[in-house]
């Protein structure tokens, strides 16, 4: 599994129109931020300096935190007018508050919200701009080397398969001599090894370094893409074959239990909780495969759960929940368990999103099954395709089925290939079986699933030298 995505991001925070709670002069306010990123209790993470008399105030000092993409980041801004020198804000005047998300800041790149008072209702007095940038500086020269660790000195070694490289000699440079390299103008670095040097008369050199070319290139990060303009497309499909068992039944995998949820409920909830932040519109569309559907009951394994062929979006994840809700009762599962169908659906549209000349729009389709792939030569084709597309797979298997071949499909353990032995340009199917997580907390099924997905985002864009729609801001 790939690493976590972290970076670090640095939040500014202002105020416009702030309530005056002082007598003969203006607030004096100061922002403290606190953090929920698990459902439990919010900790402070830090606070401003307090602005003297002031109800438009711009807060000088910027919070930094860690940003993880796989995980929802819950944030209170609290605003108060401190007028003494107590650490403890309860005696002083509350003056709003704003909650949100760390995803919902990075990905609209400024927030500005009505601040809300505690226990009132609509929207009290004043609002809260908060400003998100990466801190990031990385820039790669063209034989992959990040700028901002290139140390003055560069070893050269003799390359041994067992690891015990054999160092040949090293020289020292800086990152502006070697953009000055050019065809015409090569630039020479003479191979010293001091060693040898010591210990032979009229040692010169091991050789010479000529670098021909040198060029800094600009990579974009995760975020960069994101805070560019960049749009996460979520698309659900769920499983409605016969194997589920009846749903009616407590033992079926789509029973809906008393408490309003089935692992199908808690895999849509858990994934679709982080990827909403990213898709400005909110709106999914969401599909069933494997069942007989109506008025004719012939098998369709790409429905939409609305029943609406030409508009199958769903407001929010709490619609998505709303249509399978409704889509159940009016179903009748059947089979067999083909996934190619909705894996080339959503792969048109992200061949569509190919043709534009940014990298504007990256496509997520999230499979929620409880059994073996039928048509997998046709799955494993499709997915080939998909990998050269704007597109990322994540495959979650419920129940207690044999899932090997899903394993097979995610590629960890080697790139996956098509039936005539094309293989996949890039590793874009994530799965991961739902009972490893029915014990653990309720983020970590999303933070497994969701964890590479940064990464193929911003590779496939890098790999098309596709830029962000807007050039984010410099940090």
């Amino acid at each position: 599994m790939a690493a976590q995505c972290v970076t670090k991001v640095e939040l500014t925070v202002s105020c416009d129109n702030l309530l005056d709670r002082d007598i003969g002069s203006k607030s004096d306010p100061l922002c403290v931020l606190l953090m929920n990123s698990s459902d439990t209790q919010w900790f402070e993470v830090a606070r401003t300096e307090k602005v003297q008399n002031c109800l438009h105030p711009k807060f000088a000092k910027k919070f930094v935190i860690d940003y993880y993409f796989e995980i929802v980041q819950k944030l209170k801004f609290g605003i108060y007018d401190i007028d003494n020198k107590t650490i403890d804000l309860s005696d002083d005047d509350f003056l709003g508050e704003l909650e949100c998300t760390l995803g919902q800041v990075v990905s609209s790149k400024k927030l500005t919200r009505p601040l809300v008072l505690k226990n009132k209702s609509p929207a009290g007095k004043g609002t809260i701009t908060i400003s998100a940038e990466e801190i990031n500086d990385n820039r790669v020269v063209n034989f992959e080397v990040q700028a901002r660790k290139l140390d003055n000195k560069v070893e050269c070694y003799d390359y041994d398969n067992d690891g015990s490289h054999d160092l040949i000699g090293n020289f020292e440079t800086t990152m502006t001599h070697l953009i000055e390299a050019s065809q015409c103008s090569p630039v020479e670095f003479e191979c010293i090894n001091s060693k040898k040097k010591q210990k032979k008369k009229g040692y010169k050199n091991s050789g010479v370094v000529v670098v021909k070319l040198c060029q800094v290139v600009k990579e974009y990060s995760f975020l960069d893409y994101i805070m560019g303009g960049c749009q996460i497309n979520f698309t659900v499909a769920v499983d409605f074959t016969g194997s589920n068992g009846d749903p009616r039944s407590p033992q079926s995998l789509h029973y809906i239990s008393p408490q309003g949820v089935n692992e199908y409920l808690s895999a849509i909830w858990s994934v679709g909780n982080v990827i909403q932040d990213y898709d400005s519109d909110k709106m999914f569309p969401a599909f069933g495969f494997g069942a007989q559907i109506p008025p004719t009951w012939q098998v369709s394994h790409e429905f939409p759960l609305n029943f609406n062929p030409s508009n199958p979006f769903c407001a929010g994840i709490e619609g998505v929940v709303e249509a399978y809700r409704v889509c159940l009762p009016q179903v009748k599962l059947y089979g067999p368990t083909n996934f190619s169908p909705i894996i080339n659906h959503v792969a048109c549209f992200a061949q569509q999103a190919l043709q534009q000349t940014s990298a504007s729009q990256y496509f997520v389709l999230l499979i929620i099954t409880d059994g073996v792939i039928t048509d997998m030569d046709d799955t494993r084709n499709a997915i080939v395709k998909a990998s050269r597309l704007p597109m990322s797979i994540i495959i979650i298997g419920v129940g207690g089925a044999d899932f090997t071949a899903m394993e097979f499909l995610d590629g960890d353990d080697g790139r996956l290939r098509s039936q005539t032995g094309e293989a996949a340009m890039r590793d874009i199917v994530q799965f991961v079986p739902f009972r490893q997580f029915q014990n653990a907390p309720s983020q970590a099924l999303a933070q497994s699933v969701l964890a590479e997905l940064p990464q193929q985002v911003s590779s496939f864009f890098s790999l098309f030298k596709l830029k962000p729609p807007q050039e984010p801001n410099p940090s």
